[in-house]
């Protein structure tokens, strides 16, 4: 029993689906400490190994999570439990910089994408049977593939890069496999992770993107596929350079058959140049998604992989969906055929804030990381009291928890909703959250 609520079942699959009904009803929160095995088997009337047995379903779907003899909870972001539920409440007159979205005002209109969009379905519908990619929209993917270096390979598509991040993970792991992932880095990432039964290793970052020592250990450690962001790092801006990436590339072809791939998801935000790891192992994949140039509500996603993995990508897709809208693509074709959006105005937009609270930080003594993207990383020796401060003060951070696996503590700050001038306020803010005087370190 956790509160009033009573788990039911007398077979493994029944209890772990009994208490994945109760995290989906809301009932038992995420975080929640469940029963010790032995406790409920006896109110449940079966064997401590049948508890057992279930909760090690939910722990490998990503459902709880298991710290020795601290027992097992329900992870802060389990898989039943939908994304709006773990959203930071922002009161009123509190200025929300945590949700990670873009600059609305940067968003190129769609009016003219869009309605011609409908106009070519008008003339031709899109039906059943047909080719599931747009001809042009992937002759456009694969030419801008072609100026930022990244290795000849067909051309996917996919409703967001997570989407393709999952569907490539599943294309060659199993459960069980270790997949490199990046320490800070994105959550989400790490929950689709443990989702698939998989499960994560932390490499260190700084400023240059992985570590290479650090994707070395992983993967002397058995890793089987290593992700890795291009540009704009989430949460904390890092960017792989020219030199790392040499680096990073030298280590991956002692390991020719780990599945490596690229998330280029701010494609379009930032002129910094891609230095891409694909095609330094025989598998491989790059994925660009438009959701953060164009809009979160533009689901589309175009990769480039080699042809196996793209192949079993491409065919598991027409399994399931069987194509992204047809609608979708020929709204990004005329979006990029027209160069509607300003990519060195927009990247140079995000630069002054990013740029801006990082030096404001300096001059108070405060260390930040944010060299591209929309959002700036501050290491904190404590995030509950430093989001708490921040809180009172009027500002709504995203505790670094989110992002976290072993690296050290930190706030993720999303500039997108600020201007230039709001950057010393903000700035004191933080200086007088985080007590200066206590030593944070970044990674």
């Amino acid at each position: 029993m956790v509160g009033e609520y009573t788990f039911r079942g007398q077979g493994a699959a029944e209890i772990a689906a009994s208490i994945e009904q109760a995290i989906d009803k809301g009932v038992v929160a995420p975080g929640t400490a469940l029963p010790p095995m032995r406790e409920l088997a006896v109110e449940l009337g079966v064997s401590p190994n049948t508890v057992a047995a279930a909760y090690r379903r939910l722990r490998e779907r990503g459902v709880i999570e298991t710290a020795g003899r601290r027992g097992s909870r329900v992870r802060p972001r389990p898989v039943t439990t939908a994304r709006d539920a773990v959203r930071l409440e922002v009161p009123p007159g509190v200025r929300d910089v945590s949700s990670g979205n873009p600059d609305t005002a940067l968003l190129p209109p769609l009016g003219e994408a869009l309605a011609e969009a409908a106009a070519r379905h008008a003339r031709q519908p899109t039906l059943y049977g047909e080719e599931p990619i747009d001809e042009e929209l992937s002759r456009l993917a694969r030419a801008a593939f072609d100026a930022d270096g990244v290795p000849d390979g067909p051309v996917g598509l996919t409703s967001g890069a997570l989407d393709a991040i999952e569907r490539a993970l599943s294309a060659h792991l199993r459960p069980g496999d270790l997949v490199a992932v990046e320490d800070p880095g994105w959550g989400s990432l790490f929950d689709l992770i443990l989702g698939l039964g998989l499960h994560p290793k932390p490499m260190g970052i700084d400023d240059e993107g992985p570590l290479p020592n650090e994707l070395e250990a992983a993967l002397r450690q058995g890793v089987r596929a290593v992700i890795a962001t291009s540009r704009g790092q989430n949460p904390t801006g890092a960017t792989i350079s020219a030199e790392r990436a040499l680096e990073l590339r030298a280590v991956l072809r002692n390991h020719p058959h780990v599945l490596v791939i690229d998330d280029d998801h701010v494609y379009g935000l930032t002129e910094l140049p891609l230095r891409p790891l694909a095609g330094s192992t025989e598998r491989w994949m790059l994925v660009r998604s438009t959701a953060k140039a164009y809009g979160p509500d533009l689901r589309l996603a175009v990769l480039t992989a080699d042809a196996v993995t793209i192949g079993r990508i491409r065919g598991r897709y027409r399994l399931g969906p069987g194509w992204v809208s047809q609608l979708l693509q020929h709204t990004v074709a005329h979006l990029w055929r027209t160069q509607a959006l300003d990519i060195p105005a927009v990247s140079a937009s995000y630069a002054a804030r990013r740029d801006g609270l990082v030096e404001e930080l300096a001059a108070r003594g405060v260390v930040a990381r944010g060299r591209s993207g929309m959002n700036v990383w501050v290491p904190v020796p404590d995030e509950t009291w430093s989001v708490t401060r921040l809180m009172q003060g009027g500002w709504a951070v995203t505790p670094g928890a989110r992002f976290r696996l072993k690296s050290a503590p930190g706030i993720r700050v999303t500039i997108s909703t600020l201007a230039v001038h709001d950057m010393p306020a903000l700035a004191d803010a933080i200086a007088a959250a985080i007590r200066p005087g206590r030593a944070v370190r970044f990674g």
